[in-house]
């Protein structure tokens, strides 16, 4: 039985005092419900913040990016030891945007797969296609291919602690969302292909889905057999939106 699990990627948004007010509203309204994992991934100035704020809750605090090199001189980079000391169980690797806005290859993702989980983190490894690539009917070539650089280079032994999130580039921050349909479709190709490299561990590893989970939406995501729960962007910042889609998960 895999456990769901619930992530908030803050993205590029907050303040202490946002931080504060958010981390205050979600450990309450997680009073009563369990059976979830729960992750907030702000921005790194704030880890350390939520990490405090989370003391005695049943919430883990993740990185939204990281880089491959031993702590020394990278100016302007965070490096997995300095996530791991503010706090940082968990690390997002390789979200859309950084692919799309930042250039980072299936190669780049692959490395930084690696190390953080070398290091003790667990990554939530992002794949997902554009719209461009849904419509000339290639979802399943893209997310494969993303999918094997991490094995080859990863190794598939990370799994089933490492975590895949799989996010339609078309569906984050548009309002549109997959259909439960098309994104259980994707979800079972992910863990078929698991399964070839790592029988025993794909049945156990937790697929996540992003792009525009709402509460609305979410219970019938969640209800799919593929999917393990959610990487939420937009409605992690406001506390009961994101405690919805963690009810959601929870039932």
């Amino acid at each position: 039985m895999r456990t769901p699990l619930v992530a908030g990627n803050w993205k590029m948004n907050g303040s202490r005092a946002m931080a504060a007010g958010l981390m205050k509203d979600v450990h309450a309204g997680l009073s009563g419900i369990s059976g979830v994992d729960v992750v907030i991934c702000p921005p790194f100035v704030l880890v350390p913040q939520c990490f405090q704020a989370a003391d005695g809750a049943s919430i883990a605090v993740g990185g939204q990016n990281l880089d491959t090199h031993e702590p020394g001189a990278f100016t302007g980079e965070i490096s997995a030891e300095i996530l791991i000391d503010a706090g940082c169980e968990y690390v997002i690797v390789g979200h859309s945007e950084r692919r799309a806005l930042y250039g980072e290859t299936d190669e780049l993702i692959a490395h930084k797969t690696r190390v953080a989980f070398a290091k003790g983190l667990t990554p939530i490894i992002c794949l997902g296609e554009t719209l461009e690539e849904r419509e000339a009917g290639a979802t399943g070539e893209v997310v494969t291919r993303q999918l094997v650089a991490v094995l080859d280079e990863a190794g598939p032994e990370i799994f089933p602690q490492a975590i895949i999130a799989y996010e339609p580039v078309w569906a984050i921050g548009t309002g549109r969302t997959a259909t439960d349909g098309q994104a259980q479709d994707v979800h079972a190709l992910v863990r078929e292909q698991l399964a070839v490299a790592n029988s025993a561990g794909a049945q156990s590893t937790r697929i996540l889905y992003g792009g525009s989970v709402k509460p609305e939406n979410a219970a019938g995501l969640f209800s799919q057999p593929d999917i393990d729960g959610g990487l939420i962007g937009g409605a992690s910042l406001k506390a009961e939106d994101f405690l919805g889609i963690i009810r959601a998960a929870n039932s």
